[in-house]
Parts: C-alpha cells; sequence; structure tokens
C-alpha cells in the first residue's frame, strides 16, 4: 500500500496556521496597545477584524503562495517574502475594510502597528519553526527503502533529479542499470546492485518498499517490470518525463479521466494562478470600461462630426487557440478603410503581410490635415496616437475574450497566413497590451520579433510579470511611444 504524501495548500499548513495564529495575537496586542482600557478587546468591532484578517491571510495564501520553497529559503530571502505576505495581508484588509465602507472604525495607528508587528513577529516565527523542522528531519532519515531502475547515460541525472526536493521520506537503498556491463559499482554514493535481469531477484528477497522505473519511453520491458512488480504487492512509481522541461516545453503530471497522463504545454499554470489573473482582468476591466463611457461622451461625437457612422469598430479576430470573436474599438478610421486596404497593401511596413501597419495611413478619419511638421493631425490619428481607440477592448476583457495583459489577437486574414511556429503565441487569451507593445510596438516590423516576444512572454508568465507590463504600458502611453 502507498500513503500518497500531502500536496497542495494542505503541505504547509504548520507555516499557514503559525502566520494566522501569529497575525491575530499581533492584532489583538496592537488593539490593546492603542485602546488600552477604553474599549473592549473582543467588541463587535473587534470581532469583525478577527475575521477580516483570517479572510486577508488566506487570500493571500491562495493567489501569491508565500510558502513555496520555504524550508529551503535563506534568512534575507524569508525576510523580503515575509514582509511582501505582511504588506498584502494588509492591503487586502484595507482594500476591504473600504468595500463595507467601515475604514473610519479602525485607527490608521492601529492598522500600521499591527502591519508592523506582524511583519517582525511572523518572520521571528517562521525562522524559529524553520530551525525546529530542520533539527527534526537533520536526524531523521528515509524511512521508505527505494530501488532504481534506469539506463547508465541517465543515472546521475536519475538521482540528482531524485533529490532535488529537501526533505525526502525514502532513501535510495540501491540502483540497477538496464544497459550495465556489471563493471559500475556506484552512482554517486548509492551502490549499483546489477542490471536489469537481476533486479526481480533482489526485490523479491531483499528489503525494497518501493521501485523507481525511469526507462526510455520506447523500453519495450517498461511493463513486463511494471507487472511483475505489481504482482509482488510492490509500489512502483514509473517516470512518465523527466521533470521540468522537455525542449521548450513544460511537463506536468494528471489524470485524464482513468488515465494517468503526461502532459506538455509550452507553460503550465497553476489553477490559483489563473484565477488571480482573472481576478485582475475583471478589476481591470471594470474600471476601464468607466473610463470608455466617459470617452465616448467626448470623442463619440467627433468621430461622427467628421466621418458620419458609428462609433465603434467591430472586427472578428482570433483569440486563444483559434477561438473567434469580436473585438471593439472606437472607430478611427473612414468607413470604406478596409475597401481601401487592398490597395495600400504595397505601402505597409510588414512585407511578409503577417500584419498590416502603414505610416501615414489614409484612411484615419482626418488625416488630410497637416500640422507644421507635415504630421497627419485628424481626430483619427489623435486617439490611435493616445490609444484611446483601444479602450472598448476593457469590454472583451470583462467578458473574457480577451485579458489586459496577452498577445495581439490577429484578424482572419492574417491567422491564415501562419506558419505552425507562430500559433504559439495564440496559447493564451489576446491582451489589451503585451510585451511586444512596450518593446516598441509599430516600431518593430519583424513579425518573427514579435512572435519572439509573445513567445517569451508565455513562457515566463507571472503574475508580477503583468503588473510590470501594465505599470509600462501606462509610462508608454503617455510618451505616445510606438503609436502610429
Amino acid at each position: 500500500m502507498y500513503e500518497k504524501r500531502v500536496e497542495g495548500w494542505l503541505k504547509h499548513w504548520d507555516f499557514l496556521l503559525l502566520d494566522i495564529l501569529v497575525l491575530e495575537l499581533v492584532y489583538a496586542l496592537s488593539r490593546f496597545h492603542v485602546h488600552s482600557s477604553q474599549l473592549e478587546i473582543l467588541d463587535t468591532t473587534a470581532r469583525n477584524q478577527f475575521s477580516m484578517l483570517l479572510a486577508c491571510d488566506l487570500i493571500a495564501v491562495f493567489l501569491f503562495e508565500p510558502y513555496k520553497n520555504i524550508l529551503r529559503r535563506g534568512h534575507l530571502v524569508e525576510l523580503t517574502e515575509t514582509f511582501r505576505h505582511a504588506l498584502v495581508v494588509v492591503v487586502l484588509d484595507l482594500l476591504l475594510l473600504f468595500l463595507v465602507r467601515a475604514v473610519g472604525t479602525i485607527p490608521r495607528r492601529l492598522l500600521v502597528n499591527t502591519g508592523i508587528f506582524y511583519f517582525f513577529a511572523d518572520y521571528v516565527a517562521r525562522m524559529l519553526w524553520k530551525a525546529f523542522l530542520r533539527r527534526k528531519l537533520k536526524r531523521q532519515v528515509g524511512t521508505r527503502s527505494m530501488v532504481v531502475l534506469t539506463t547508465a547515460a541517465h543515472a546521475e541525472s536519475v538521482l540528482r533529479n531524485m533529490r532535488a526536493r529537501a526533505f525526502q521520506d525514502f532513501f535510495v537503498s540501491g540502483m540497477f542499470l538496464m544497459d550495465g556491463d556489471g563493471a559500475e559499482e556506484m552512482v554517486g554514493d548509492v551502490p549499483v546492485l546489477g542490471t536489469g535481469e537481476d533486479i526481480l531477484d533482489y526485490v523479491c528477497r531483499q528489503w525494497v518498499d518501493e521501485v523507481f522505473l525511469c526507462l526510455p519511453e520506447d523500453s519495450t520491458d517498461l511493463q513486463k517490470f511494471q507487472a511483475e512488480f505489481e504482482n509482488m504487492g510492490i509500489t512502483v512509481h514509473t517516470c512518465l518525463g523527466m521533470p521540468g522541461k522537455s525542449g521548450n516545453r513544460e511537463l506536468s503530471m494528471g489524470k485524464l479521466g482513468n488515465y494517468a497522463v503526461a502532459t506538455s504545454a509550452i507553460r503550465v499554470i497553476p489553477a490559483k494562478a489563473v484565477i488571480s489573473k482573472r481576478l485582475l482582468d475583471i478589476a481591470g476591466g471594470i474600471v476601464g470600461c468607466l473610463i470608455t463611457l466617459i470617452f465616448v461622451i467626448i470623442i463619440g461625437p467627433m468621430i461622427y462630426v467628421k466621418s458620419p457612422g458609428p462609433i465603434f469598430f467591430t472586427q472578428t479576430r482570433v483569440g486563444k487557440n483559434g477561438k473567434k470573436f469580436k473585438i471593439y474599438k472606437f472607430r478611427s478610421m473612414y468607413m470604406d478603410a478596409e475597401e481601401r486596404k487592398k490597395a495600400l497593401m504595397g505601402q505597409q511596413k510588414y512585407k511578409d503581410g503577417m500584419m498590416f501597419k502603414m505610416s501615414d495611413d489614409p484612411r484615419i478619419i482626418g488625416s488630410e490635415k497637416k500640422d507644421k511638421n507635415g504630421r497627419p493631425k485628424g481626430i483619427g490619428n489623435f486617439i490611435r496616437r493616445t490609444s484611446i481607440d483601444e479602450f472598448p477592448q476593457f469590454w472583451n476583457v470583462l467578458k473574457g475574450d480577451m485579458s489586459l495583459v496577452g498577445t495581439r489577437p490577429p484578424t482572419e486574414d492574417e491567422w491564415e497566413k501562419y506558419d505552425p511556429h507562430h500559433r504559439a503565441r495564440m496559447s493564451v487569451r489576446p491582451g489589451i497590451t503585451g510585451l511586444w507593445q512596450i518593446s516598441g510596438r509599430s516600431e518593430i516590423t519583424d513579425f518573427e520579433q514579435i512572435v519572439a516576444l509573445d513567445t517569451e512572454y508565455i513562457q515566463n508568465w507571472t503574475f508580477a510579470l503583468d503588473l510590470k507590463i501594465l505599470a509600462k504600458t501606462v509610462v508608454v502611453v503617455l510618451k505616445h511611444e510606438g503609436a502610429e
């Protein structure tokens, strides 16, 4: 029988419980210090705040993974992570107080004291608990005996990857090399006990709790060994793929129906990260839609006067994994822009036809008017230069067609020209902004460079990267960098 180890949230339940206890204790002490004997420690306001702090701590754990690699973090890293966690909890608490209109019920001095004391107290508590665990685990040797069957070429790599995580509850008692010649004696500090022909007899007569099979996928003996060990009642672990990345693909293990599968993708993202990105999209989408309403009142009449017709432009675009949707923009071009596009194809920047961009596009509303430097100064040029035309896309973000940050959604005719490797950029929701937009936008005329930037974004995505791109987008838009 195999007793599966706890993973996910419960893996570090002790640190979660420790943080909650420290937080609540610090708040109680801070409240007593601020109010002294003037208020009851457990009045209604205090009870509500205790509950809100608990909720904030759980939300912070869910969204930002403060316990990732916590046992391997040094003093400085732990100090940084504890500060970030304390800051997130205080900010979330302020946000909740604002939402329930209770900001005035909690003195600012109390919130500041709670945040500062929580940071220092939680850091000390975490370091003491980690020191205790390390002493305990240092004395504790893995209790499960495991033997490994692999090839000579991969033996050292397999052993290194098996020990990549700290504090394993098993020890490798020996290795068998499928293609061994009998001359090998040790792999690192682990004895080589024989070849593939010897392992069945060894497992049958020696202390072995589990067997790890890490053989090439085309090995004809893999299923034979699995069946033999299962017959013996031995727990068998079968490597479905090397951990981490295979080429530029990430591997993860899971279930598909009743099948155990190894899933490869350009990037594997935890569910909580997907949720946090979507929550950011919803919050940003709501704010963006409110700003869009203001622009409708101001910009809408200007567009209509210069070019009678709808103030919004809609077009079918290709979204995540080829799913089509209607994109919304403020109309910055004359009504016959699409018809005139064919005659202008020879003047565009992207000679491969993968995207359409041109300088001084005559289809833009009011572009026939020029300033003293000869640049067009129509209303269409203004809303494109300031990126105001993009604001209606916040409705696409709220609907879930797009994200705040992602890749540029291609038109249907651009999509038809894609080569297989171009499709990688469509493995995420398209975004209003992205790495391409803040890296030059219209100044980048090589489509392969755009694909490379989008792929880089997908492979290195983090919630913090989205925030960084959003912040830089604001700077780029205000400076009118790369916009035409």
